[in-house]
């Protein structure tokens, strides 16, 4: 099993298959912002392809929810849903908090090791103001639970849900700096594990989740154009 703080590279895959990924991958980074215009030309010129694999992409890509297609208008990175937002959080919250306490029955020293390793790569990313790094290690530190309890199937089941989810929280990441907090709340997650403390770790997990929900409304108020409207 791996508990290695980096995800593995992927193997070799086609045209299609690299946009997409690429595509995929900047609209949740927010390189491709909420509601930006995507063309079917400039992406092939831009990926030096032809037009049929980013076509194909964009496909894929609506039926994730990640674009719209708009008759008469074009092809668009989709708006953040906050309904779709609340509902992954709510069913996250569930789950690890089971998990959690399911880690703090029986979880490999391995496992434990890489939550720790985790962590400090989490206060070295603070340091260098990487927000990028630190969602990627955030999502890390949660995919190891998982994996340390077996349950890495489940993990890989909750990640479409996750998508609009994602995006608020890198947003949130980008544009309020509350780093500090989320890296200690993952260090008493990772200590109460350790010390075998499911009722601390869960309610920390608990309270780890719950962060996003008031930042949530911020960054509506802020960013209007970002989100979805009339929810």
């Amino acid at each position: 099993m791996n508990f290695s703080v980096h995800p593995q590279q992927p193997p070799r895959r086609s045209a299609r298959d690299i946009v997409y990924a690429k595509l995929r991958e900047q609209i949740l980074n927010l390189e491709l912002p909420p509601g930006t215009a995507l063309s079917e030309q400039e992406s092939a010129l831009a990926f030096k392809v032809s037009r049929t694999p980013v076509r194909e992409s964009f496909m894929r890509l609506a039926q994730e929810g990640l674009v719209e297609v708009l008759p008469q208008r074009g092809t668009f990175v989709s708006l953040i849903d906050t309904e779709l937002v609340e509902e992954a959080r709510f069913m996250r919250e569930q789950l690890e908090a089971a998990v959690v306490r399911l880690a703090c029955e029986r979880f490999p020293k391995e496992a434990l090791d890489a939550l720790d390793a985790n962590v400090r790569e989490q206060r070295e990313s603070m340091a260098q103001r990487d927000d990028r790094k630190l969602f990627e290690l955030d999502e890390t530190f949660h995919r190891i639970l998982f994996e340390g309890c077996g349950k890495r199937n489940t993990w890989l089941a909750i990640q479409q849900m996750n998508l609009h989810l994602n995006r608020s929280r890198l947003l949130r990441l980008k544009t309020a700096h509350e780093w500090n907090h989320l890296c200690e709340q993952h260090e008493r997650i990772a200590r109460s594990v350790r010390e075998r403390n499911a009722a601390e770790a869960e309610r920390t997990m608990r309270e780890h989740l719950r962060l996003g929900i008031a930042d949530l409304a911020e960054l509506k108020e802020s960013l209007p154009h970002y989100f979805k409207s009339g929810e």
